[in-house]
C-alpha cells in the first residue's frame, strides 16, 4: 500500500492553500499545525492495515556528465545506447535497483520537449535534435536491467560559471528574459515569477506523461547564494499587492520556491502514474536556509514530497560536519509518516584527499555509513555518482559497500 497515494486530494489541497496565502505567521507554529494534521490523517489511513514490507532504496545519480557524447567520436543513437546500457549494467550487477538520471540540468532536455531545448551535451550544442530520444532509451535499458528510473531535473537553473557556452534561440533565458535572473554565477528562472513555474511544472507533466519512470527528483539548486537584491524589484512588488501577510525577504523566497514544491507534488498525484516525486537538498541542514529551502516544511508536512535525500557527503572523521552528526541532525526532523528519507553517499569522494584528508586512512567509511543509516531507520540510499563504481582510488570502498548489501 502506498500511504501517499490514500491522501484524500483535499490534504494537499489545504497545504498548497495554505502556502498562497503567504502567510506571515512564524514558522514553528506553522510546522506544528501541519505536523499534527499528518499524525491524525496517517493514523486513520493505516489504522486497519498491516504495513506492507518497501524495497529498500539502492540508488546511483548518473549526472549529464555521465550521459554526454560532446566529445564522442561517435554521437549515433546506437552508440548512446551502448553508453547507457554499460551503466545500467554495472549499476545492476552491483546490486542496485534505482538510477536518478539527470535529463533536464540547463532549462535544457535529453528527449524532444515541448517547453525546453535540446541539451548541448548530446550534439555539442544547445537546441539541436540528436536525431533520437535519448530518454526513451534510458527507459527502455533500465527496465531490461529491472532498474527503477527517476528523472532528476534541475528545475531553476538555466547556466552556471558559463555552462552551457551558449545557449539556443529556444532557451527560456533567451526567449523570455524577463521571468529570469542573472548572477555574477549564473541564470537561473526567477521563483517568484509564475510564468516561470508554470514553464517547469509544464516539464514535469511532459515527462511523466510520455516517458515509463517510477520517480521525478529535484537536486539541491534553488535560489543561488549570490543573489543579493537582484529580486528586490519582485519582492516590493509582491508587498504592494498582497492583503494575505506581509512575510520577510527571506521567508517570502522560501513560500515561492514552496509553492512550486506543492503545485508539483499534486502534479505528481493527480497524473494516475505510479510516480514519486523526491528532493535532493543540501546535506548540511543549516546550508539549505541560505538556499531558500524550507527542508523542515518538506519533511514534515504531506503535499511536498513523497521522499527527501539529503547529500550527507562527509566523511565520519570531517572535523567541519561528520557524517553522523549530520544525520542526526535529519532524522531529528519531524518527519510525516508519508515521507521517506534517504541519504546521500559521497562515493565521489573515496580515496581523495577530501575533507581535509580524512578519507584516505579508511576502505569501509560508506561501509559504516550505511550500516549506521540502516540502524538510524532510513529507507535507503543514493550514491553520488555513477563514475565511484569504476574508480579505481574509490574500489576498495565500494567493494566493503557491496560486501554488507544484502
Amino acid at each position: 500500500m502506498n500511504v501517499r497515494r490514500m491522501i484524500p486530494l483535499f490534504i494537499c489541497a489545504s497545504v498548497l492553500a495554505a502556502t498562497v496565502l503567504l502567510s506571515a505567521l512564524s514558522k514553528p507554529a506553522a510546522r506544528e499545525s501541519a505536523a499534527e494534521a499528518v499524525t491524525r490523517t496517517d493514523n486513520s489511513a493505516t489504522a486497519d492495515e498491516p504495513p506492507e514490507k518497501v524495497r529498500e532504496m539502492r540508488g546511483v545519480w548518473v549526472t549529464y556528465m555521465d550521459l554526454s557524447m560532446e566529445n564522442e567520436p561517435n554521437r549515433s543513437e546506437g552508440a548512446f545506447r551502448e553508453k547507457f546500457a554499460h551503466i545500467a549494467k554495472v549499476c545492476a550487477d552491483s546490486g542496485f535497483n534505482t538510477l536518478i538520471v539527470q535529463v533536464r540540468p540547463f532549462c535544457d532536455a535529453l528527449y524532444p520537449s515541448g517547453y525546453f531545448p535540446w541539451s548541448h551535451i548530446l550534439s555539442g550544442q544547445q537546441g539541436v535534435s540528436p536525431g533520437y530520444d535519448p530518454l526513451a532509451d534510458i527507459c527502455d535499458i533500465c527496465r531490461a536491467f529491472g532498474l527503477d528510473i527517476h528523472a532528476w531535473v534541475n528545475p531553476y537553473r538555466v547556466s552556471v560559471s558559463q555552462t552551457p557556452r551558449e545557449l539556443s534561440d529556444g532557451n527560456p533565458f533567451v526567449t523570455h528574459p524577463e521571468m529570469c535572473i542573472e548572477t555574477e554565477s549564473g541564470v537561473i528562472l526567477d521563483p517568484s515569477s509564475a510564468d516561470a513555474r508554470e514553464l517547469i511544472e509544464n516539464g514535469v507533466r511532459e515527462l511523466i506523461e510520455n516517458y515509463d519512470i517510477d520517480g521525478i527528483q529535484f537536486d539541491d539548486y534553488f535560489y543561488p547564494t549570490d543573489i543579493g537584491e537582484l529580486d528586490k524589484e519582485q519582492y516590493e512588488a509582491f508587498l504592494d499587492t498582497s492583503a494575505t501577510g506581509k512575510p520577510d525577504w527571506h521567508r517570502w523566497r522560501e513560500i515561492n520556491v514552496n509553492i512550486l514544491i506543492a503545485e508539483v507534488a499534486m502534479l505528481v498525484q493527480n497524473s494516475g502514474k505510479d510516480v514519486v516525486f523526491g528532493i535532493s537538498p543540501q546535506g548540511n541542514l543549516a546550508n539549505n536556509d541560505a538556499l531558500c529551502a524550507d527542508v523542515t516544511s518538506w519533511c514534515c508536512a504531506m503535499g511536498y514530497a513523497d521522499y527527501v535525500c539529503p547529500q550527507i557527503y562527509f566523511s565520519p572523521d570531517n572535523p567541519k560536519l561528520g557524517f553522523a552528526e549530520a544525520l542526526s541532525d535529519w532524522t531529528s526532523l519531524d518527519r510525516a509518516r508519508s515521507v521517506k528519507l534517504y541519504a546521500g553517499l559521497a562515493g565521489y569522494k573515496a580515496g581523495t584527499d577530501a575533507d581535509e584528508g580524512t578519507w584516505l586512512d579508511r576502505e569501509d567509511i560508506l561501509k559504516e555509513e550505511y550500516l549506521l543509516l540502516k540502524e538510524k531507520g532510513l529507507d535507503g540510499f543514493m550514491l553520488y555518482s555513477f563514475p565511484s563504481l569504476e574508480s579505481e582510488e574509490a574500489g576498495a570502498e565500494i567493494r566493503n559497500l557491496l560486501s554488507v548489501l544484502e
